[in-house]
């Protein structure tokens, strides 16, 4: 009788790069039990066998932002982020989310979602089952569940701050002794059931679908500290916030006391925008002040422009303020082009453009020189000169016909690109600074979120491309794989995987380098109801592991769902002290 093999998989004969960041090297991997059994030269089988000649072998990339928060309760597969070798996503950023929550907040929390991350509103209804009111019941709702990866969860800020005072909440109304006292106290539950931290939003950019501000958007520093030092009594969770920054110095200032009041630690988003291109500058400087006097500190960056996709298939388009198109906007896509060939509505529609809006999308929208043709290329940084405005130009169009005629190519399916974030100067210049520092990993995402309008989530698959080998900028191959993986995985305190090295967890890429890749983004239905959603496909992971289980191969799922809930743990004995926060 033959030897039972000595492990569940072994990769052979794939070039090493193990996370860490330093030089690559040739050697198998096995797997056992859903870790890293060894490294190196293994002579004994496996129960499966993957040849990864030709390819690197990686770590599984963490994204350390999305917003799966409804997806998880309804779903199996969290795509896009499934497509870009992502083998754990952490969901709850921006302090929005699906609990705690009563009853009759249910459609409160749904319409918030819905304006925020522009998840549809009718999917949310139809697809979360609210089997929970509790932030632990959440937890334990989705630790029932089976992914095809792991998935952690902050406590978000807006759901909490509506449990504990109701209406007040949503009039933003300043939080009482008592209501701070409830909110720690049910920050520490959190930690304890498993939230890996507490997140909160303070841009005012995030507003619900009928117009209201995030109700989290001018909590006091003293809401905000009773929090922290609910993570602090439970002994674990990290703090992630959005801000707009408007007073760079002071803004971060303040953060920095709640995390430390609480000895947690940040993370955070940092964006250049257009209405302050230097304000980032200040902000990073003051985190790695705050870092190099011991404050555990990242920040989260996008590695290329931040893009709104605009078409008639999205959620938007440059016409979508314009009356005589808001008539027709709701007809099923083929109608709807159908009437816009329509000689007598292209003439209403084209003579209302631009019409003025207070929505923020209008204004990109309303701009052709900062729009660009999304094209199979995939020009994520592209020329300014080639705008959608010069075009018609050098067509000797009117611009809006020309919007007008791109828009009905392809039967309609045709996308436009507007760069609105950390692209101001039409150069890479501020997102290599920004994958510079030793603070920062690559985050923003939005995996889940912004279902027809942004498609971000592909970003580690692009990260890849356009950073590392025969592209450009500061980031060898292993330092940006290192980037994907154990340091994200350390920014949000998951350090039992991100690195191949013995006893980690088994979480796994196996790319063929020269052959990685994006597709053009495109609209799937495949959301409850049949509502749609930006999906953006790859080329070049020969293989994505969870858990020592394939779960996709050359881009195709194998059909297993390994992925479970990731609980935080809390460290038995005290709080984090000053001097552990500065050996962390």
């Amino acid at each position: 009788m033959a030897d039972s093999p000595s492990f569940d998989l072994v990769i052979r004969n794939g070039l090493v790069v193990d996370g860490t960041g330093f030089a690559p090297f040739k050697a198998d991997v096995a797997i056992r039990d859903g870790k890293i059994a060894k490294i190196g030269a293994i002579n004994t089988t496996g129960a499966e066998e993957l040849d990864a000649s030709g390819c690197i072998v990686t770590p599984g990339f963490i994204d350390v932002h999305t917003h799966y928060d409804g997806h998880v309760t309804w779903a199996n597969r969290l795509v896009p982020s499934s497509n870009h070798g992502v083998t754990t996503a952490v969901m709850g950023n921006c302090g929005v989310g699906f609990a705690p929550a009563r009853p009759d907040a249910h459609e409160t929390m749904i319409e918030l979602m819905e304006g925020v991350e522009d998840i549809p509103g009718v999917v949310m209804r139809e697809g979360i089952p609210w089997k929970w009111e509790s932030f632990p019941e959440y937890l334990d709702f989705v630790a029932t569940r089976s992914f095809d990866m792991d998935v952690a969860a902050y406590l978000p800020h807006a759901p909490l701050r509506v449990y504990v005072m109701g209406e007040r909440a949503l009039h933003r109304e300043d939080a009482t002794p008592e209501d701070c006292a409830q909110m720690r106290r049910l920050a520490k539950e959190a930690i304890e059931a498993g939230a890996i931290g507490f997140a909160t939003s303070r841009t005012i950019n995030h507003k619900s679908i009928d117009g209201e501000l995030i109700p989290t958007l001018t909590s006091r520093e003293d809401e905000l500290k009773s929090i922290a030092l609910g993570l602090r009594d439970a002994g674990s969770g990290l703090m992630q916030m959005i801000s707009d920054f408007d007073d760079p110095r002071g803004e971060f200032a303040m953060i920095r006391r709640v995390a430390e009041e609480g000895g947690r630690r940040l993370t955070f988003s940092l964006l250049q925008l257009p209405n302050a291109p230097d304000r980032w500058r200040t902000v990073l400087d003051a985190a790695e002040a705050a870092a190099s006097e011991g404050l555990p500190v990242t920040a989260q960056v996008c590695g290329r422009p931040v893009g709104v996709l605009g078409g008639l298939e999205l959620s938007t388009n440059p016409f979508s303020y314009c009356p005589s198109y808001k008539a027709i906007a709701d007809l099923p896509l083929a109608e709807r082009i159908e009437t816009m060939r329509d000689p007598a509505v292209r003439k209403a529609i084209t003579a209302e453009y631009p019409t003025p809006s207070h929505e923020p999308i209008a204004v990109p929208m309303a701009t052709p020189s900062f729009m660009f043709p999304m094209t199979d290329e995939l020009d994520y940084m592209p020329d300014l000169k080639q705008n959608m405005a010069a075009k018609a130009a050098a067509q000797g169009v009117n611009v809006a016909d020309y919007l007008y005629d791109y828009l009905l190519q392809d039967n309609g399916k045709t996308i436009i690109y507007l760069p609105f974030a950390n692209y101001c100067e039409g150069n890479s210049e501020v997102i290599e600074a920004m994958l510079s520092s030793a603070i920062t990993v690559p985050g923003l995402g939005d995996g889940g979120a912004h279902c027809s309008a942004i498609c971000d989530a592909s970003l580690p698959t692009y990260l890849l491309m356009r950073w590392t080998g025969a592209g450009e900028g500061p980031l060898s191959l292993p330092q940006m794989v290192k980037s994907l993986s154990a340091d994200c995985a350390a920014a949000v305190e998951l350090n039992d995987r991100g690195r191949l090295i013995e006893g980690l967890k088994a979480d796994i890429n196996v790319i063929a380098i020269d052959q990685i890749g994006l597709k053009r983004p495109e609209m799937v239905y495949d959301l409850p109801l049949g509502g749609g959603r930006l999906n953006q496909r790859s080329t070049g992971y020969v293989a994505t592991i969870v858990s020592g289980k394939i779960t996709y191969r050359n881009g195709q799922a194998t059909g297993a769902l390994p992925g479970r809930l990731v609980r935080g743990t809390r460290p038995e004995g005290k709080p984090a002290s000053k001097a552990a926060m500065a050996a962390a």
